[in-house]
């Protein structure tokens, strides 16, 4: 598993889904891995651009690897893997299961080929379906939660296929495209000014609650205290973050924070990443090729340091997560998933009944809520208990899911975090303002 999309790998529900339902929840996750590798050709499959970035075929081969040592080794004693070596090759960061390959090297590993790790993916589809179908009570109760764990977990590297594979191409001068759609140059919908939506504040609850799937992090509910606040109705645009870009947002140290100007001026930050500036316009990167940044879209791939940096500069802040999760509390989640297949934030272009908009897709939002756990919070025994609260230290909360997300996958209470320097992930900004 990839770092960085964690939601634990553990969840404290008393319902899971019924054996039919979760056998085709699981054939439907697994075949949209393929269709959202489909678009690569067999050379775009093995790069990897940068540490953080796995390449797909290593995202399919690991997501498989899940099922294979947290299910099938438990389920069906005689089972075998085509190669042992896949549980070295394809671990990600589980320390009690095995050793692992280095993560930086991944794109150094030529074999198994891309037709073998289909070939794995195909013989571990095999064995699952059979387990599935033919479990007793017994094994059912024992290993179906893990199964749905192993399902949203593939969700998760769904998502990183996506934004890895857009900073794969990134690198290349041809400036590729993913997808052909016809965005280029496209006339956009100016969105509505920004209304301040107040939130009286006083004592709520947040956190997940026993029921529908949730990742260990997101429990348990708990009592939170909030002083009145303002969020903003939407997210920042491309044209609003140009503002603060011609005010030399990034050559005004006031307005950020220490290690954010350590972050400017190391990596010669000058804009979000994937802008580039050719004349005097800037142009973005994005899955269907170079073209104009769109004035009215959702900004995305900025920092959390960049992030904060605006909202100064705004005469803002950023919300808590506390406050996000209340406010979205009555929100629908409707929203840019991808799903839509469209692979990039989109202009605000209708009212959906509510004062909040965006509050879900599009862009992750950054939150001022530093990545720690909620009072009670207690990770499992074994490997599976590895992936959460060993992470909560120097990452900061995001929430609300992106277009690289799917729209079954997120909740009003998923946690995503990041390091504060992290850009390659559609990540966004929503404001937030003291007082009612």
């Amino acid at each position: 598993m990839a770092t960085n999309t964690k939601a634990s790998e553990n969840n404290n529900n008393d319902k899971t889904l019924s054996a039919e339902s979760l056998t085709q929840f699981y054939k439907t996750v697994r075949e949209f891995s393929h269709t959202l590798a489909e678009p690569l050709q067999i050379e775009d499959y093995v790069i990897q651009s940068m540490p953080d970035v796995s390449p797909t075929k290593w995202h399919l081969a690991h997501t498989s690897w899940f099922f294979e040592t947290f299910v099938l080794s438990k389920a069906i004693p005689e089972y075998k893997s085509p190669n042992p070596q896949y549980a070295y090759l394809f671990n990600s960061y589980y320390v009690q299961a095995g050793g692992r390959h280095l993560r930086p090297k991944r794109g150094l590993i030529s074999r198994p080929t891309v037709e073998e790790t289909y070939h794995y993916r195909n013989h571990v589809d095999e064995s699952m379906l059979q387990f599935m179908e033919n479990a007793n009570k017994k094994e059912w109760n024992e290993l179906s939660s893990v199964i749905e764990i192993g399902i949203h977990h593939e969700q998760q590297h769904q998502e990183l296929i996506v934004t890895d594979i857009k900073h794969v191409l990134s690198e290349n001068p041809l400036n590729p495209e993913y997808i052909n759609k016809q965005n280029k140059g496209r006339s956009s919908h100016k969105p509505e000014d920004i209304v301040w939506v107040s939130f009286e504040g006083g004592v709520s609850i947040i956190g997940h609650e026993d029921g529908e799937f949730g990742y260990d992090n997101e429990y348990p509910s708990h009592k939170v205290y909030l002083n009145p606040y303002k969020l903003g109705s939407r997210l920042v645009t491309n044209a609003e973050y140009l503002e603060f870009i011609k005010d030399g947002g990034y050559e005004t140290p006031e307005v950020w924070l220490s290690e954010g100007w350590v972050a400017v001026e190391t990596n010669n930050w000058k804009a979000p990443l994937y802008w580039q500036q050719s004349s005097d316009e800037w142009m973005q990167f994005t899955l269907a090729g170079l073209r104009k940044v769109e004035p009215d879209e959702p900004l995305t791939h900025v920092s959390y340091f960049e992030a904060d940096a605006y909202a100064r500069w705004a005469g803002s802040r950023l919300p808590t997560e506390a406050e996000w999760e209340v406010a979205a509390a009555s929100v629908p989640i409707e929203g840019n998933f991808v799903d839509n297949m469209n692979f990039h934030p989109t202009p605000l272009k209708k009212s959906n009944g509510h004062p909040l908009k965006q509050m879900f897709g599009d862009v992750w939002e950054w939150t001022q809520s530093a990545y720690s756990s909620y009072p009670g919070f207690k990770t499992l025994p074994g490997a599976l208990g590895e992936y959460n609260g060993k992470f909560m230290c120097n990452q900061m909360v995001l929430r609300g899911g992106s277009c690289a997300t799917s729209k079954s996958h997120i909740r009003k209470t998923y946690r995503n975090f990041f390091p504060t320097d992290a850009r390659w992930q559609f990540m966004g900004i929503r404001l937030a303002k003291d007082g009612g």
